[in-house]
């Protein structure tokens, strides 16, 4: 099957993330190098069910590497969860020829692209595109770096005026399950303390934490949060609990939110995708199928999709050794 290969669809789903665009446009030029035709579905799986495909050649992608967002277009699709919705899909796809498809995206487009191959047996290759490096089978997700770099830019400017004024900043930075942006970017922007999901700081030790900053000389503080932090406390929650127990701070609440997931790729974020646009249609081209495209000590490999959804990636405990230690 995979040597009469001569059609390989591609497309983004679930929540954009940077570096989407430099994926695509390897996923194509890769193709048009092997004289494969790439066809691009547009809106994600509800796109797939609805037949939006357009024809997509090496110009096709020009001047787009740079570029946040997604050319292709993403949507959340309820429908495709059904094996009705799926059968529309297959319909389409096998309407227009394209014989496999490369999907970019995260834990849940991962999940369907499973259960897809499962029931048609159609060839598939997953490309990791989500800010928060939470699949598993890769050390990098597309789009992690730009991420804790828009992070890390936002904290400094926000620490100026913390500094100006003495006041305690909490910042509430992405991650709903998972600390990946919120530890990285703490220790890169020098925050005072980090909460993230996967450990439970408790309110008391926050509290004996600014105590001690303040104690220390120390007249503005910096607390990142990770928005899935299991503290107990919503960051604004937090800042009223601070205010009640601590009056001697000035304390304000500053949330990131969407602006992480925008924005011009990084160097690193762009060369990744590249890399893993390259190493997923030749892996179709070579017969693979419910894999996924990782890297793993700078080296690309292939983790099956059952695996890659079946976890998030693990903290970083020698970063938190590093965190705890850089907070003194």
């Amino acid at each position: 099957m995979a040597s009469e290969i001569k059609k390989i669809g591609v497309f983004t789903s679930g929540g954009d993330s940077p570096g989407m665009n430099a994926a695509i446009r390897s996923v194509v030029r890769t193709c048009a190098y092997l004289n494969i035709e790439c066809v691009g579905i547009y809106r994600g799986y509800q796109g797939m069910m609805e037949g939006d495909f357009k024809t997509l050649d090496a110009r096709s992608v020009n001047n787009i590497i740079n570029k946040g967002g997604t050319i292709l277009k993403s949507a959340r699709c309820d429908e495709f969860r059904t094996k009705e919705g799926r059968q529309k899909a297959y319909d389409q796809l096998t309407k227009e020829g394209i014989q496999a498809f490369v999907v970019i995206g995260g834990n849940g487009s991962f999940t369907g692209a499973l259960l897809f191959t499962e029931e048609f047996d159609f060839p598939v290759i997953g490309i990791p595109g989500t800010i928060d490096n939470d699949i598993l089978g890769s050390s990098f997700t597309i789009g992690f770096d730009t991420a804790i770099n828009t992070v890390v830019d936002a904290i400094d400017k926000i620490r100026d005026t913390a500094s100006s004024h003495n006041r305690l900043f909490f910042v509430e930075v992405m991650g709903r399950d998972v600390g990946h942006i919120a530890l990285n970017a703490g220790v890169g922007a020098g925050a005072e303390e980090i909460l993230i999901p996967e450990q439970n700081l408790g309110l008391e030790r926050l509290l004996d934490s600014l105590k001690r900053s303040k104690a220390s000389g120390k007249s503005s503080s910096i607390v990142i949060v990770a928005e899935g932090d299991k503290i107990g406390k919503n960051v604004f929650e937090l800042k009223e609990y601070v205010e009640e127990h601590l009056p001697i701070y000035d304390v304000r609440v500053s949330v990131l939110g969407h602006m992480q997931r925008g924005g011009n790729p990084t160097c690193f974020d762009r060369v990744l995708a590249s890399r893993m646009g390259v190493k997923a249609v030749e892996s179709i081209l070579e017969g693979k199928s419910n894999q996924m495209v990782g890297i793993r000590d700078t080296k690309l490999v292939l983790t099956p999709l059952a695996e890659a959804i079946k976890a998030h990636t693990e903290i970083d405990e020698e970063l938190i050794r590093v965190s705890d230690i850089m907070t003194t």
